[in-house]
């Protein structure tokens, strides 16, 4: 009942994700429109056309979506890189200043540094969800036991390593008394300005976009998969399992698509802010309900190798889980408290108790449904986890598979 309770969860915070993404897309690319090309169309007119073209990619088979995503991935790493490594070449003031890495900046502030590191985790969060995808590629990897770790570390790895050093080539070109006023001024335009080629500068404000689009795609194919596997084991209708000649189900990818179009079409005609509702707002509660699920991830790893013990070190079934669940948690407990400021509303407004909610009301409905399964449909409940193996065992069961 817990592992349905936790895949609805996900599957509310990837469409989160999913739909958020167009907050940002339609803002930047009508920016830039009106920038170069003269053309002054409103944000959400901008946002049906990507929002079309992810729809395309979406019903194409995986490879093709997998090689546009390479491409504009490979392309964003080289340019951040170029643009940090300008950035720390010239700092303010001729030296570079290592305070900006010192761990104690976060908590300086007393018990409101406390607040801060919390919606600080979030934000966190955000730029490093994904790594968490490798494992539900294993089914598809020759040695799942090496290569999934292995893909799961280095994507880690090269996210910390360069996000910090953009951070902090960021801080040292505007100087740590300027950085953040820097930043409410400029915005994303603060990491393209660390070169002094207008070139360079050019291309970055491009990617940008391009990393917007990648991302909206990566979270519509991710989205799509979770609702192929819940449905392919009986959790969701079958429909959204059958696939098409392109191994993609068209049901789920078009569902994915409908949602968006839904939120595009409701925050255009109620005139809300796109970037700082549907993208902030849906982006913050993504990161929360992936915190989330880590969270409780980590334990459900403590009591698997507590009731199935192997050749595993104590490092990972034991110390590792706990002291991520410990973190995690404190790092919950503190977003949630301070989700207002998350959200920029402040904490009286409604918004910042009620979008959490939504991730207890999705556990909810999936103890509910898990324990319908369970006692009215023993046959589905028995194949729920097993992946690909799951039609098999329908059969075996006497249930048609989906």
């Amino acid at each position: 009942m817990t592992g349905v309770a936790a895949a609805l969860m996900a599957l509310v915070a990837y469409e989160l994700f999913q739909v958020a993404t167009y907050g940002a897309l339609g803002p930047a690319a009508q920016a830039e429109a009106a920038a170069y090309l003269g053309v002054t169309w409103p944000w959400w007119a901008w946002a049906l056309l990507i929002w079309a073209v992810v729809t395309l990619l979406g019903l194409a088979r995986v490879e093709v979506a997998g090689r546009v995503l390479a491409v504009l991935t490979a392309a964003e790493i080289a340019i951040v890189l170029a643009e940090t490594i300008s950035g720390l070449a010239s700092p303010a003031g001729g030296h570079l200043d290592l305070s900006a890495l010192s761990p104690s900046t976060l908590t300086a502030s007393g018990a409101s540094g406390a607040g801060t590191l919390g919606v600080l985790a979030v934000i966190a969060g955000l730029a490093f969800v994904g790594f968490e995808q490798s494992p539900v590629l294993g089914e598809e990897t020759r040695e799942p036991r090496r290569t999934i770790p292995a893909a799961t570390y280095t994507a880690l790895a090269a996210i910390g390593v360069l996000y910090a050093a953009a951070a902090w080539a960021m801080q040292a070109h505007a100087g740590p008394g300027h950085v953040a006023a820097a930043a409410a001024a400029q915005g994303p335009g603060l990491l393209y300005g660390l070169s002094s080629s207008g070139t360079l500068g050019q291309a970055a404000q491009a990617l940008f976009m391009t990393s917007l689009f990648a991302a909206a795609l990566s979270y519509h194919n991710v989205t799509w998969r979770y609702m192929f596997a819940l449905s392919r084991e009986g959790v969701l209708p079958g429909a959204l399992s059958r696939t098409s000649r392109a191994a993609i189900p068209p049901a789920a990818s078009l569902l994915q698509s409908g949602s968006a179009l839904a939120a595009i079409v409701i925050f255009a005609a109620a005139r809300w802010p796109a970037m700082n509702g549907l993208f902030f707002g849906g982006g913050a509660m993504g990161g929360l309900g992936v915190m989330i699920l880590l969270a409780l991830t980590s334990v459900a790893v403590i009591r698997y190798f507590d009731s199935h013990p192997g050749g595993e070190s104590l490092w990972a079934r034991m110390t590792a889980p706990a002291l991520a669940a410990l973190l995690l948690g404190a790092a919950i407990v503190l977003a949630i408290w301070h989700f207002g400021t998350l959200l920029g509303t402040g904490p009286g407004n409604p918004a910042a108790w009620l979008l959490p909610s939504v991730f207890g009301a999705a556990a909810v409905a999936g103890l509910g449904w898990g324990a319908f399964l369970r006692g009215r449909r023993p046959d589905v409940y028995a194949t729920i986890g097993l992946g690909a193996h799951a039609a098999g065992q329908a059969t075996l069961s006497g249930r048609r598979p989906s």
